[in-house]
This record gives C-alpha cells, structure tokens and sequence, in this order.
C-alpha cells in the first residue's frame, strides 16, 4: 500500500483547497471513463460526451495522449500539478503548459507502464496539447456550472473542517477516500497501491476536494526552487455532489417520502442534507431555496430537536441531531452522517 509520514507540524499546517483545475480535470476523467455515479452525473454525461468524444475523434494525437495519460495504476504527473490554493484556473493550467516536453512524455511511459505508441514519440507539443484540452472542458464544461460546483466544494471542506475539530484526523481522514486511512505511527495511507513510503514532514499539505463521485489522485511537487507541496484529491459528499436533483424537492431521490409526507418536501430534505453539517448560506446554495424559508425550516427543525447548532470559526453550523437521524433512518433513508460520529 501507499503511504506517506506526516509529522504532527505537518497534519497541523495542512489546509482544504478549492482548484478549478482539479475540478476540471476529474471531469475529464468522467468523461474519459464515460459512466456516472449517480442521476445528476448522468444527465450531465448525456450532454457533453459527444462533443467530447467528437473533439477526440478529430484529433487522434490528443485522443492517444488521454489514453496513456490515465493509466491502470497511475496518472501522468504532469497532467496534475499540485493545487496550491487561491489560483483560477489560467494560473493553474499554465503549469501544465509549461511541463517540460521530455518530462511529459516519460511521465505518460510511466503511467502507461510501457514505450509510448508512434503518435506519441518525439513531440513536443504534449504539455500544449493537455492545457488545450483541459482548458476546452473547463470552458465548455465547468465553467458555465462552477459557481454551484465551488459551492458544493466549500460545503464539503466545511463539513470535513468540523468532523476535524470534533473527531481528529483519524476519523476526518478515514471517511475521505477509499484506500485512505490514519495508520498511526504518523503514517498515512493514500491508497492501496504497493508503492514505496514517502517522508512528507515539513512539506505543504493539501486536501482537494472534487465533485465527480468516482475519481481522486494524489500529487506532489519536489522542486529545489520552491517548497515541497503534496496534495491528496477526493471526492466530495455524495450527498452534496449531486447536482441537479435537489434533495430538497418533494419525491427528490435522497429524501424519502414517507418522510415528505410527515415534514414536507423542502423540510425534509434540509432535515437529509445536515447528515453533513452545513451553514444558512450552504443550505441555500444547494437547495435553491431563499434564505427566509431556510431559516423558517430550521426554527422549526431546532424546537423540535431535531437539528442542533454549533459556531466554528465565524461560521453557525446545523447539523442532525441523533433524534433527526432516528427520524431520518425510521423513515427508510438518507445519508449516513459524515460530520459527527
């Protein structure tokens, strides 16, 4: 397996970052793979495949450097620059642009685990070919949805910051990817692959979450003229990454109806979301409700004890109570909490 030692200093100057480049990039590996993890991740799929598969099948060179960059085992480094926080994605992909083209084309050997085919050998232009594509899903793809993605993604880091605070890495850490786990002994593994240990004390750290259910990476950056930087890439919340099907809509698939019935459609489904503690301003962000009825869901939600409340940092967090998961749970549904224990 693959695992990293992390010194204490470490774990406590690590930090969540939001990137669109990472974003963008597990949408490419979305599409590359071409199967959803749920119903909003198939609608979505359903509109931009084509164009993509088109945009592939036009260019033979792009289509084989895909291919060899997602290898069974390993992604090619330099389609994955580490995410160094409070960037767009211009500054972002430039990095990818800017990859050596002989470093390019080992690192695709590598992730290929063997010579690259004809088309690949002798070019140059990998590291261009790679930003434009990137650059063409952010554009045509993310871009136009990124307001709700990043939303999405913040509710997550908030929700992952408060597990931290209440429960320590080891359970913050355990939930966030499959394969990935706090060993002990300041080990932690990243994935379940046979790859040597690696010292990662005094570097930066950071934790990248993405919407795309199915899809993580880690990455790292060893170079003499800046720090050390590692970065571990997960999924986010299920129940967040959704996407179009609100769960706050009546008969939307994580809330159940039994449950629509006794609270109501919007009710419930803020009651479902808060298995993640979640801010005011998160619940409006992914239910597409208006701040009043939020705020009247939630009174009526509190003085019934179902949902409790906490301050972290400047932010109010609500989350289920172990009553509202009683409720949640008698009903047939909802998603097992991930903020608390």
């Amino acid at each position: 397996m693959g695992w990293w030692q992390v010194s204490a200093d470490t774990l406590a100057g690590s930090r969540f970052v939001v990137s669109p480049l990472a974003e963008t990039f597990a949408c490419l590996k979305t599409l590359h793979v071409g199967t959803a993890a749920h119903p909003g991740e198939r609608a979505w799929l359903a509109a931009q495949l084509p164009r993509y598969r088109r945009r592939l099948a036009d260019d033979p060179v792009t289509a084989a450097l895909v291919r060899a960059g997602f290898g069974p085992e390993w992604i090619a480094d330099f389609l994955t620059p580490t995410p160094r926080g409070g960037e767009d994605f211009a500054t972002e992909v430039a990095r990818v642009r800017g990859a050596c083209p002989a470093a390019a084309r080992a690192h695709l050997a590598v992730a290929l685990r063997g010579p690259l085919p004809a088309v690949l050998r002798d070019r140059d232009d990998l590291p261009d070919r790679a930003a434009d594509l990137l650059t063409d899903v952010w554009t045509e793809t993310v871009r136009p949805d990124w307001p709700r993605r990043r939303r999405v993604l913040e509710a997550d880091v908030v929700a992952r910051t408060a597990r931290l605070g209440q429960e320590g890495w080891a359970a913050a850490l355990g939930t966030m990817r499959p394969g990935m786990r706090w060993l002990g002994g300041n080990r932690l593994q990243v994935n379940l692959h046979e790859y040597p240990p690696r010292e990662i004390s005094g570097a930066g750290l950071a934790f990248v979450p993405v919407t795309p259910q199915r899809h993580g990476w880690v990455s790292w950056e060893d170079g003499k003229e800046s720090p050390h930087r590692y970065a571990v890439v997960y999924p986010c919340s299920g129940v967040l990454a959704e996407g179009e099907a609100r769960p706050s809509s009546p008969g939307a698939p994580d809330t159940p109806a039994s449950l629509v019935r006794l609270l109501g459609g919007a009710r419930a489904g803020v009651l479902v979301l808060l298995g993640s503690p979640m801010s005011t301003s998160q619940l409006v962000a992914v239910t597409g409700q208006g701040l009043g009825s939020v705020g009247r869901h939630l009174k009526v939600l509190l003085d019934a004890r179902l949902v409790g409340r906490r301050r972290t940092g400047r932010s109010v967090l609500y989350y289920r109570t172990a009553e509202g998961d009683v409720l949640v749970g008698a009903q047939g549904g909802g998603p097992a909490p991930v903020g608390r224990g």
